[in-house]
């Protein structure tokens, strides 16, 4: 299962408080979103400098759930109007500037999101284990007017989890404006949520300011992610303990 947070550790909807405008203007440049390659990073003045931690999230999903179309939409770049299967990798860099509960730190979070096409993957073996390694999260897509999507979910979550349950998962309905086309009921949304424990996200529709659209999914992966370190943190220290015999 995913481990899921007991409590908020970000601020929530901080990109809408005065004082995150300061890090958010660095990744806006006249209301759009700035894009940023492999090598490329936002840059603070010395006096607001802030730590980046870097995450690797792997798209899954069937081919045409929309997984190219997400990833755009979450780094604010154009979203494909036509369908294209991916061929091989592609991957894309998102910067999310967090707000830490606890102590008011902010940290940028850097997300690099892989997107491989589901025929690429079946006819090169090489690739899956390529997007497995080193990976933290996953994000796996349905999309609403697509019940055979839906009912993949599990499969897909399966296999993921048999090769290590140490990973952050949410879940992303896309298509979700499409109402008149919907295929997936809210209440077995519900159910599945009851059975695996696991966020269940929208997206779908025009792309408003850039931020409030794409907020809630990025915002739950930092959320995510940042609890998911801290178990780690803390398993790793009792451990240390336990080496050197501290322990009461």
């Amino acid at each position: 299962m995913s481990l899921v947070p007991p409590r908020a550790y970000i601020v929530p909807d901080w990109h809408r408080c005065k004082d995150s405008k300061e890090y958010f203007n660095k990744i806006i440049h006249k209301k759009n979103r700035k894009n940023f390659g492999l090598l490329e990073s936002p840059v603070m003045p010395p006096y607001a400098a802030v730590d980046t931690l870097d995450y690797k999230i792997f798209i899954s999903g069937k081919s045409g759930v929309g997984k190219t179309a997400l990833a755009a939409r979450l780094a604010g770049l154009n979203i494909p109007s036509v369908h294209h299967e991916t061929t091989g990798i592609q991957t894309t860099v998102v910067y999310w500037p967090v707000k830490l509960r606890e102590n008011g730190r902010v940290l940028f979070f850097r997300l690099q999101l892989w997107d491989c096409g589901e025929n690429a993957l079946r006819r090169f073996d090489h690739l899956l284990p390529s997007c497995k390694e080193q990976v933290d999260a996953v994000l796996f897509l349905f999309s609403f007017t697509d019940r055979t999507s839906f009912q993949d979910l599990s499969n897909q979550i399966t296999k993921w989890t048999e090769s290590t349950d140490c990973l952050v998962k949410v879940v992303v309905g896309t298509k979700f404006d499409l109402f008149m086309h919907c295929d997936v009921a809210e209440r077995d949304v519900r159910k599945f949520q009851e059975t695996w424990r696991l966020p269940v996200l929208h997206s779908g529709g025009e792309v408003s300011d850039g931020l409030g659209d794409v907020a809630p999914i990025l915002n739950c992966l930092a959320e995510n992610l940042w609890h998911q370190d801290c178990v780690r943190a803390g398993a790793a220290g009792r451990q240390q303990q336990h080496e050197t015999g501290t322990l009461p």
